[in-house]
């Protein structure tokens, strides 16, 4: 997995923007005094705000000022941070030839950092070394900064081949974009103005965007011109905004939230919503692994279909079993129950999936009785009376799904709802409203067809007849 991919990944699943800083001030100094505090204050922010942080970003100044019991504290603090969250250490080295390298093995190698902060001042020369550590790192480039003095050296007008002008921080993003695909930018959230401009430029990158909070950038202003059509693409840092306060998980609680209320303003401006992301994404994700594909199939019934769905592929890409897992829990918000129950065979890696996204537990029927061991009809933990929800891959007809309703009716288990990720046809819902049952499709076989045609796999003519088709069965 990429950095980029890896930070994506983390801020749709945990629905967050949030970059935390960890830069640390203490008065105690020597005989290790100022390492105890440092990991301790560090500790404490890391602990009360990862459920909202989608990076931690430890400026290495703030640690270096200690000297070598700084340096000590720093790589104490990274191992407090759990593998799976990106840490992004905010060094702004700026160099070339084997001092670059040094850079380079030092953060990446030494201290594991997933990114660094840089300098793009000298070249390409200067970041080579970083971005031949493999795509798993990623850097961030300086672009537009907070400082007031700024705009001296980044205002400088630059004339294009063209003949036109632009600023030279509007170059520098050109350029830097230039050198790969772990490239980020660090663009100010004090200037929305400078937001809007990079990010017409590189329409897909991502940007670290300091100066929100103590420094006083405006949120709503900050993510509405920074952040991308998804919703994503922007990593706002707040440090002493959040270090400082009382109760920084509570602080960057109320940070998250101020985050999502804003880019869900600017994905709904775009005409999209962070749900029909998330639905777009996965709906794309089945055509890639190819558990939806176009062609001319025949199906159990004999019937030739313009496409075939085989959702047990979902389970070998573990990216997107987990997008299918969020989507799942998406649907059963609001619904009553005590256990999910998984329908054998396809749907048990998926509510597997569901289980450990949830924390709630599973149970499966048996749908052929087993004729050793204790001959169970149901496997796992559960008690008569429950409430259980059921869960399935596809649903075209009932017939396996009353066979597993019967199952757990008749182990005294109250069945009331379905959840499948895809619904095809119409005879699937006739059968569940006649045993009693409330369906709840996560999206519908027709749903598949317009991204197909984004992805340029049919016409518009195959778009058609393929509507047609599946309004019909």
């Amino acid at each position: 997995m990429t950095f980029f991919e890896k930070l994506d990944s983390v801020c749709r699943e945990k629905e967050t923007l949030l970059c935390i800083g960890l830069d640390p001030r203490v008065k105690a100094k020597g005989s290790g005094a100022a390492m105890k505090e440092i990991v301790e204050q560090n500790r404490r922010i890391i602990e009360e705000t990862l459920p909202y942080a989608a990076c931690f970003k430890p400026n290495i100044a703030f640690y270096e000022v200690y000297g070598p019991e700084g340096l000590m504290a720093l790589k104490e603090t990274l191992s407090l941070i759990p593998r799976e969250i990106p840490v992004l250490i905010d060094a702004k080295r700026n160099d070339i030839g084997s001092t670059a390298q040094a850079y380079a093995d030092s953060l990446l190698d030494f201290y594991k950092a997933d990114a660094v902060t840089l300098s793009p001042y000298m070249g390409r020369d200067a970041v080579d070394p970083f971005l031949n550590k493999g795509d798993e790192h990623g850097v961030f480039l300086l672009c537009r900064t907070t400082n007031p003095g700024a705009g001296a050296i980044q205002d400088l007008q630059v004339q294009r081949s063209g003949g036109e002008h632009e600023d030279l921080y509007i170059s520098t993003a050109r350029e830097c974009i230039s050198w790969g695909s772990q490239v980020g930018l660090v663009v100010a959230g004090t200037d929305t103005v400078a937001l809007k401009k990079v990010r017409a430029v590189c329409p897909d990158t991502w940007f670290l965007t300091p100066g929100i909070g103590a420094q006083g950038g405006d949120m709503l202003e900050a993510v509405s011109a920074g952040c991308r059509a998804d919703g994503l693409g922007i990593l706002p840092n707040v440090s002493r905004s959040v270090a400082e306060a009382k109760e920084p998980g509570k602080a960057a609680k109320e940070y998250r939230d101020k985050l999502n209320d804003a880019r869900a303003k600017r994905v709904s401006v775009s005409g999209l919503s962070l749900k029909g992301i998330r639905k777009d994404k996965i709906m794309k994700g089945l055509i890639k692994t190819e558990c939806f594909r176009i062609g001319e199939f025949i199906l159990k019934s004999g019937k030739k279909s313009p496409f075939y769905i085989d959702l047990r592929r979902v389970s070998s890409d573990a990216s997107l079993l987990a997008e299918v897992a969020r989507g799942y829990a998406e649907l059963m918000k609001g619904l009553d129950f005590d256990r999910i129950a998984g329908i054998p065979i396809a749907a048990l890696p998926l509510a597997t999936a569901v289980s450990l996204e949830t924390g709630i537990p599973m149970i499966y029927p048996r749908m052929t009785m087993k004729e050793h061991g204790t001959g169970n009809r149901i496997e796992g933990e559960y008690k008569k009376g429950e409430k259980i929800l059921l869960l399935d891959d596809l649903i075209t007809t009932g017939k396996s799904k009353v066979e597993a309703i019967e199952i757990l009716r008749d182990a005294g288990l109250v069945v009331e709802d379905l959840l499948v990720l895809l619904e095809r046809g119409v005879q699937g819902r006739k059968d569940m409203e006649a045993a009693g049952i409330n369906l709840h499709s996560y999206a519908h076989v027709k749903e598949f067809l317009q991204p197909c045609r984004d992805l340029n796999m049919i016409d518009d003519v195959q778009l058609k007849d393929m509507l047609d088709f599946a309004g019909k069965e």
